[in-house]
């Protein structure tokens, strides 16, 4: 996708990049271009290149150089050095964690290379406010071929020989999906992308979404073909401001190209498509929830059946696909199920597309093949856990999903694979965490998100999540009874049996992992009144370790509650006065010799800790 016959400056414009500075940086590059008199350079905008963590990114093609972190003041000696003199600026290149070795071209960056990217070929290479610049690559390809040479029914069965299964979180296979709507008899049949992407760290479907919206497109009018839509959504929330910029772009100019419309591509086949904006509730990621959204009413969950597929939007037979599951469905009519069937494992073929965040050294957006274990995702593509670290657990699958320990680190990634652990695939959240991380406090933070987000429409979500947070408090806060774990315990498996949707249902899932793998921790919160990883404000003390003490006065200077006692000038060592401690952790981290310990019952000293950790 890189031009070959002039050189190319490719500055991200991602939603990640934009917020790290991007916009002045294309600006400056395009100046320095320009009073340069470089007439044979071009500039570029792409949306997400995924590695987010790195941005503004700027890759100059066809030479394939990556450059991480360019800020308005680095375009200069862009400029001048690479693009006039042809000297790669290597201040700016990308430097290998653990070895701190610089790599000068985005294929041999391992976050890069070890991917197989599909659904995120494109992404950070063309211009997705550009519809030419999707033709050229390959999109609006399979779209006149499925109208001109496959018939509705051939259509779907592709889809179901591919072995497609929806990667929304559920997935349920997309071609069955698809042949239940197909065989009912409507007047009116919607297909709906969900880009009601909710994930506390989840950026997977706004990054496809601003970086190639028409592959998105592509798979809707095709998925609309198959089972007689003619008409088809896409529920975007309201925070994807640039994603909804972007597929306004790129819907009118899809039409203005007789994409989309009456008779797209010439056929006998009518097709349009609607953005609809979320207002932002987690709930509406439930399909059921994300049609009354539509409909005008309140996001709230309905019984099934009725399923959607034969009685969804408005009384009418509706599918709703995920946003990766769409941009997935061009690749499968161009390249052939067999293709696609072969890449991944037998029962999960394919891709996953994952936003892998946390306690590593590599965050982003990254395509891995089904099948791929937890351990090459962490250390080979995410480069391990952050300034040396040591790996304590993975969640998967967002709020929703299980924490897997470090003996899951071999686990295939795909849907049985991972439901066997005690996890769930979800739509592709992966929280990396290290020994510093309460894993009960990790399990309150999420079940505080699903909480907060519960519609109310079913009891055992609206109050059985309620009385489960209400515990964790008490058990972070040293209030916690012997009896709460098996309280814990007992209101987990009542509303997993009791909710109405999958979001009560999987609510309880970090808790419930949680306990199996790291129950130790909750027991020394309960019994003990301690937290091992020394995160918990109610169980920390600090004090003053008199031997490294430099009598600097730095702690008692920033103490916001005049709780430490001691004088600089008359040598008075300093000490900490436990009962007007407010637990802030100011004296620990404005220490300049590490002379303030932060601890917990039966803790010596956080070093100390993580020696025994280490043992």
């Amino acid at each position: 996708m890189g031009n070959k016959g002039r050189k190319t400056i490719i500055v991200c414009q991602g939603t990640g990049c934009v917020s790290s500075g991007a916009t002045p940086t294309y600006k400056a590059l395009e100046e320095g271009i320009r009073k340069a008199g470089l007439t044979d350079i071009q500039m570029k905008l792409t949306g997400c290149h995924g590695f987010c963590q790195r941005g503004p990114i700027v890759i100059i093609e066809p030479d394939g150089v990556f450059y991480s972190g360019v800020q308005e003041k680095n375009c200069e000696e862009i400029v001048e050095s690479h693009l006039k003199n042809g000297q790669p600026v290597e201040g700016l290149f990308y430097k290998d964690p653990a070895t701190g070795q610089p790599i000068a071209t985005y294929g041999e960056i391992p976050f890069y290379a070890n991917q197989e990217r599909i659904v995120l070929a494109r992404c950070g290479h063309i211009n997705p406010e550009v519809i030419e610049d999707s033709i050229d690559s390959g999109i609006y390809r399979a779209a006149p071929r499925v109208f001109w040479e496959m018939p509705p029914a051939a259509v779907i069965e592709e889809i179901k020989k591919a072995g497609l299964r929806g990667r929304g979180g559920a997935g349920f296979p997309t071609g069955v999906k698809w042949g239940f709507c197909a065989n009912v008899e409507a007047d009116q049949k919607y297909i709906i992308c969900n880009a009601d992407e909710g994930d506390p760290g989840a950026f997977m479907d706004r990054s496809i979404l601003e970086a190639t919206p028409h592959q998105v497109l592509e798979g809707m009018i095709i998925a609309g073909y198959a089972i007689g839509a003619t008409k088809g959504y896409i529920y975007a929330r309201a925070e994807y401001p640039l994603a909804i910029k972007r597929l306004g772009i790129a819907i009118e100019q899809a039409r203005e190209k007789g994409f989309l419309g009456r008779r797209v591509f010439g056929s006998e086949f009518d097709f349009d498509i609607t953005i609809f904006q979320g207002a932002g509730a987690f709930v509406c990621g439930e399909e059921t929830a994300l049609i009354g959204s539509i409909e005008g009413g309140r996001g709230m969950p309905r019984t099934r059946p009725p399923f959607p597929a034969v009685k969804g939007l408005w009384g009418r037979p509706t599918v709703i696909n995920n946003v990766k599951t769409l941009a997935t469905v061009p690749e499968i009519i161009n390249r052939g199920a067999e293709w696609f069937a072969g890449i991944g494992t037998e029962k999960s073929p394919g891709t996953a597309v994952f936003a892998l965040t946390g306690k590593v050294a590599n965050c982003g957006l990254i395509e891995v093949p089904m099948g791929t274990p937890l351990r090459k995702i962490i250390f080979d593509i995410g480069g391990g856990i952050v300034d040396g670290g040591r790996f304590k657990a993975v969640q998967t699958g967002g709020p929703s999903g299980g924490c897997l320990p470090e003996e899951f680190l071999d686990t295939p990634v795909d849907f049985e694979n991972l439901a066997k652990a005690g996890s769930i695939m979800g739509s592709g959240g992966m929280v990396v965490m290290d020994e510093s991380t309460c894993m009960v406090d990790l399990a309150r933070y999420f079940l505080d998100f699903t909480q907060k987000e519960s519609c109310g429409k079913c009891v055992p979500c609206r109050m059985g999540t309620k009385h489960m947070l209400e515990i964790l408090e008490d058990i972070c806060e040293g209030r916690g009874e012997p009896d709460d774990l098996s309280k814990l315990m007992e209101l987990a498996d009542a509303i997993k049996e009791g909710s109405l949707c999958g979001l009560g249902q999987t609510a309880p899932n970090p808790v419930i992992t949680t306990m199996k793998y790291f129950r130790h921790e909750y027991e020394a919160h309960v019994h003990e009144k301690r937290c091992p990883a020394l995160k918990c404000k109610a169980m920390l003390q600090y004090h003053v370790n008199q031997d490294a003490c430099k009598l600097c006065g730095t702690c008692k200077k920033n103490c916001p509650a005049d709780a430490i006692r001691g004088d600089k000038k008359k040598k008075i060592p300093f000490e900490i006065d436990v009962d007007k401690c407010i637990r802030c952790g100011m004296c620990h981290t404005v220490c300049p010799v590490g002379a303030v310990v932060k601890t917990s019952p039966g803790i010596v000293n956080d070093h100390e800790e993580a020696a025994e950790a280490a043992n």
